[in-house]
C-alpha cells in the first residue's frame, strides 16, 4: 500500500490520507472477491488492480483539477472505473455510475455501500437511454469513460449528459491524435469541441501511452441525440 501511496503522490502531487488508503484497499479486496464469481475485470492480481485500475483512473484528475467538477457521471462504469477512485480521492463529488450489465451494477451498489460513500447513484441503464432522461440529460459538469468505444461513439454516449460549459473526458491509448481529428465532426454535431489532448505518465505504466481526451460542451445537444440504443456503435457519426 505504501508503494501505491507513493505512486499517487507522484501522479497527483498530493498524499493519500489513511482513510483513503484504507478505502482503496477494501475496494481492491471486494473487486477481486467478486471477480471470482463474475467477470468484472481481466486484471486478477492485487498489485495490478492498484496500478492498472486505480492509478489509471486517478490520472483523470490531471485534466479535471483545473475545472473541478461538482457532478460527474462515469459512463460504462463496469467495476466502477474511473468513477469510484475519483470519488475516494475527492469525497465531495456527486457521482453517478452508469452501467447496463446487471451483475456489474449490483457490484457497484455493493461496493458503494461497503465503502460508505455518499452522493453516489448507480444507474442500471444504457447510455443511449439514460442520455434522453431529463433527470440526467445535460446535468453534469464532467462525463467520463475509459476506452470503451471509438471517440465518435463515446462522444454520442457522453456529451448528452454534459451541461453547456462542462466537459467530456475519454481515456485513450496510442493513436489518439488521429482518432480525435477524425472525431471532430461528431464532437461538433453533439455540441462539443476538442479542448485538449493530455498525455499522462501513470507510475508503473510508463511503457504504455496514456492520453486524456478533453472535449468542451459549447452548445446544447440536439434532441435527436443520442440515437436509439445500438445505433451509435453501428453507425458512428
Amino acid at each position: 500500500m505504501s508503494h501505491f501511496a507513493d505512486s499517487v503522490q507522484a501522479l497527483l502531487g498530493e498524499p493519500l490520507s489513511e482513510a483513503q488508503a484504507a478505502a482503496f484497499g477494501r475496494y481492491a479486496d471486494e473487486l477481486l472477491e467478486w471477480n471470482q464469481r463474475f467477470n468484472l475485470t481481466a486484471v486478477k492480481e492485487r498489485e495490478a488492480v492498484f496500478t492498472r485500475h486505480f492509478l489509471d483512473s486517478l490520472s483523470c484528475w490531471v485534466a479535471m483539477r483545473g475545472q473541478p467538477p461538482g457532478r460527474i457521471i462515469d459512463v460504462g462504469s463496469g467495476a466502477g472505473l474511473p468513477g469510484l477512485p475519483l470519488k475516494i480521492w475527492q469525497p465531495q463529488l456527486q457521482l453517478s455510475l452508469l452501467e447496463s450489465v446487471g451483475k456489474k451494477a449490483r457490484f457497484l451498489e455493493h461496493v458503494v455501500q461497503v465503502l460508505g460513500l455518499g452522493d453516489v447513484q448507480v444507474l442500471a441503464a444504457r447510455a443511449e437511454d439514460a442520455g434522453r432522461d431529463p433527470a440526467q440529460r445535460e446535468q453534469y459538469d464532467w462525463a467520463v469513460a475509459r476506452a470503451v468505444a471509438p471517440l465518435p461513439v463515446l462522444a454520442e454516449y457522453l456529451l448528452p449528459f454534459v451541461r453547456v460549459g462542462g466537459y467530456m473526458l475519454a481515456q485513450k491509448a496510442r493513436g489518439v491524435a488521429e482518432e480525435a481529428r477524425l472525431a471532430a465532426n461528431a464532437f461538433g454535431q453533439l455540441g462539443g469541441k476538442l479542448e485538449e489532448l493530455i498525455q499522462v505518465q501513470v507510475p508503473g505504466l510508463e511503457d504504455e501511452e496514456r492520453w486524456l481526451v478533453v472535449v468542451r460542451k459549447l452548445k446544447p445537444t440536439q434532441e435527436r441525440f443520442p440515437r436509439l440504443a445500438g445505433t451509435p456503435s453501428k453507425k458512428p457519426l
